[in-house]
């Protein structure tokens, strides 16, 4: 006898209410997990809509309790049941439990508060307001000016375009306020987050590469077979200009879109130009709003009162019923995967509801990562390629400083000659710089600042990374030595880790450069709310001339006036002690040297590095990344890495670190067993081991890592292994969780 598991009703705050119902023989075979089906509901049966989360074959209550589906719902299939669907299709590839996957895919519905709605109107004559502008030209009030030819060509304009786009601030707002220009009319926000005041514009002119991409997708649109695509194009090279047009072609057929965009890219800037050109009918979706402002949003799409949602990636899950197009800006980033279960990636899923609806899916980004990459080349994405800027700008011409050198003439500056060199020129020239420090994923890799050794695994091929114990420890395989005191290459006293951080750098420069204005971007100085947004429009406004940051001052930021990108720290993101290294090296110099001459004036990029030879930094420098996939394939294809191999790691973690390592060697012991009476054939296992960071909050943490060609074979484990979980009592003080072909690990 079947019994399924439903949920009645999603829209209520309590998602997890899950209610189980008999399935008749006569939907036994028809019956599928995501339908929408009529159940008897209540006290008084009445008849009421679910949606199948699951089919289990015993039941979890008496049976004089249980009731009985009473038939499947022909009204058709709502966008909910399609997200249940896909929320069991998460559970069943990523792991976790039914309900987090529903929490994943499903909003919680919470009440907005009221927002207030601002409006600039200029009060002033034409003749007065014109007469104004002159003597702020005159004074170099550029704030001002921004303001008061808004004003002049648009007489009422949104208050957050005029901090927004126009980088005006509250404080000039208030002077202009005070000298009797300007009101601010206050009245109660629409739901829309949009200013609803900015005029369309007109279809962007796309050049002879730009157009042949939109045509070759539209064609497959047309013809009703949609797929996958991966645009890779150079910095520069107007993808965004590509999405957009296709959007609006698939607009005129009446298809909705969304756009995945990185959280740390979600600038005004971007946004701006959706909203120009798509007004009303475009909304965004960011971390920064209330789950209530979230939860409208959604509700706004689900009434049809939108064509495109733009957000991170829970955007996702917009409930679009007509959906289009799933478009990844930048879709090599890191943040598309979930650090939470279940720990999906929104590449997949994607491509998995884009399957589900019709939809079709386009990637998009300078540096691809691995596995879109050879998808591409195996023909499961169709690749296209943007191999020029726009208006044929050149590529920024690189350099690499060799800081062993550096040190052998006695310069011990977290700067170069030749960067300071550099840095001189630009402020005479009044044009900008960025310094960029490469702190991403820094764990504490130990090299030789003499010859550049980096101290790594001889069974993994990872830096070894350094403990606070006196030893350096592999978080793959948990091979072990004592952290040695003097390089066994070249005898070099110069042994430790890089302990630079933005704070220091600010310093160094300002003491370098007196007289140049300068600007911090990191966690500390962006902690307070449009932090962010504030030092960006200080620096695109060019009111500093050299901005310091770490990754987040290097995406999709498009700043004309610099002509300088100096990257301070290459090695750290090389030698982080996963397989990732030399990939997210090569992705970060690349789109750090993006940002440089993207206006009138050629760009120069100062590469620093203690590891000058290493093809990752070589290869960025020649912005080669045809060259680059080649030679990191191959040496993922030797240590049997993803994308060759698929690769799977489990989480062990307890309060007890002796029961919670009995637990992992357990697990590993039935894996081990598995594989020996051949249900599993050609499994690579490692571990158990300890985790990166062995111990968090009490809970000691232990990791096994599965590696397979075949990734189907890798759920097999995974489901052996919940299941052998679910049926020991033991397990029930342990936390297990799963992670498929990781980005950060656990």
């Amino acid at each position: 006898m079947a019994y399924a598991n439903v949920i009645i009703d999603i829209s209520h705050e309590n998602v997890d209410k899950v209610f189980q119902y008999r399935v008749p023989k006569e939907l036994e075979c028809e019956l599928s997990c995501g339908m929408q089906v009529l159940v008897p509901f209540g006290k008084g049966n009445r008849l009421t809509k679910g949606y199948v989360i699951e089919l289990v074959g015993e039941a979890q209550y008496e049976e004089s309790r249980i009731k009985e589906i009473s038939r499947i719902d022909s009204s058709g299939v709502s966008v909910e049941a399609e997200l249940i669907a896909l929320a069991f299709w998460i559970r069943t590839q990523y792991g976790g439990t039914m309900n987090q996957a529903l929490k994943t895919v499903l909003p919680v519905k919470q009440k907005a508060g009221r927002k207030e709605k601002r409006t600039l109107v200029l009060l002033a004559s034409r003749s007065a307001a014109e007469q104004k502008l002159a003597e702020f030209q005159q004074k170099h009030h550029t704030a001002r000016v921004r303001l008061l030819e808004a004003l002049l060509e648009e007489p009422r304009i949104p208050y957050e375009l005029a901090t927004g786009k126009l980088h005006v601030s509250a404080s000039v707002i208030r002077a202009a306020e005070g000298l009797g220009l300007v009101a601010v009319e206050r009245g109660e926000a629409s739901k829309s987050l949009i200013p609803t005041e900015l005029p369309k514009e007109e279809a962007v002119t796309l050049n002879r590469e730009q157009q042949q991409i939109v045509e070759a997708i539209i064609r497959d649109f047309e013809r009703g077979e949609p797929g996958a695509y991966l645009i890779h194009g150079v910095t520069g090279s107007g993808k965004t200009a590509v999405y957009i047009e296709l959007i609006a072609r698939l607009a005129a057929m009446g298809k909705q879109s969304i756009v995945l965009i990185p959280e740390i890219a979600l600038t005004y800037q971007t946004m701006v130009r959706f909203y120009h050109r798509f007004g009303e009918r475009v909304s965004i979706l960011n971390s920064r709003m209330s789950a209530g402002e979230r939860y409208d949003q959604y509700q706004r799409a689900k009434r049809g009162e939108l064509d495109v949602m733009i957000g991170p990636r829970s955007a996702l899950f917009t409930p679009f019923s007509n959906l289009g197009l799933i478009l990844m800006d930048e879709e090599h980033e890191t943040s598309y995967k979930s650090e939470t279960v279940p720990r999906y990636h929104a590449r997949e899923t994607a491509v998995e509801r884009a399957r589900r609806t019709g939809a079709g899916v386009v990637l998009g980004s300078a540096t691809p990562s691995m596995e879109s990459y050879a998808r591409a080349k195996a023909g499961q994405y169709r690749l296209f390629e943007l191999k020029n800027r726009v208006q044929q700008r050149p590529l920024p011409e690189c350099e690499i400083v060799d800081l062993r050198a550096e040190l052998k003439t006695g310069n011990r500056s977290i700067l170069s000659g030749r960067l300071q060199e550099l840095i001189e020129d630009r402020l005479k020239k009044k044009q900008q710089v960025l310094l960029f420090l490469n702190r991403r994923g820094m764990s504490g890799f130990v090299s030789c600042r003499g010859c550049g050794h980096v101290f790594r695994c001889p069974h993994c091929d990872v830096s070894l990374s350094q403990h606070n114990n006196g030893k350096m420890v592999c978080h793959y395989c948990g091979y072990t030595e004592t952290t040695v005191k003097q390089c066994p290459v070249c005898g070099s006293r110069y042994v430790s880790g890089f302990k630079a951080g933005t704070q220091k750098i600010e310093t160094v420069v300002k003491e370098r450069f007196p007289a140049a204005r300068v600007l911090r971007m990191d966690f500390d100085t962006t902690r307070k709310k449009d932090g962010y947004e504030q030092i960006l429009s200080a620096f695109s406004n060019q009111e500093a001339d050299i901005l310091i940051g770490t990754q987040m001052i290097v995406k999709g930021h498009d700043f004309p006036k610099v002509t300088l990108v100096g990257i301070l720290a290459a090695d750290l993101s090389l030698h982080t002690g996963d397989f990732h290294g030399a990939e997210r090296t090569f992705q970060l110099l690349t789109q750090a040297a993006g940002r440089a001459g993207r206006g009138q004036e050629k760009g120069r990029v100062v590469i620093q590095t203690y590891s000058p030879e290493h093809y990752g930094i070589q290869l960025a420098a020649r912005q080669d990344y045809e060259a680059f996939f080649e030679q990191e394939l191959a040496y993922r294809r030797l240590m049997k890495y993803p994308p060759v191999f698929h690769m799977l790691v489990m989480l062990v973690a307890s309060r007890d670190s002796m029961f919670g390592s009995l637990c992992a060697e357990l697990l590993a012991k039935k894996v081990q067993q598995a594989v020996e009476k051949g249900k599993v054939s050609e499994l690579v296992m490692i571990g158990p081991a300890d985790a990166s960071v062995a111990k968090v909050k009490d809970f000691y943490k232990k990791v096994i890592y599965f590696k397979h060609e075949e990734y189907v074979q890798l759920v097999r484990v995974k489901d052996a292994l919940e299941e052998f979980i679910s049926r020991h009592k033991e397990f029930v003080d342990v936390t297990v969780q799963f992670d498929f072909n990781p980005m950060n690990g656990f």
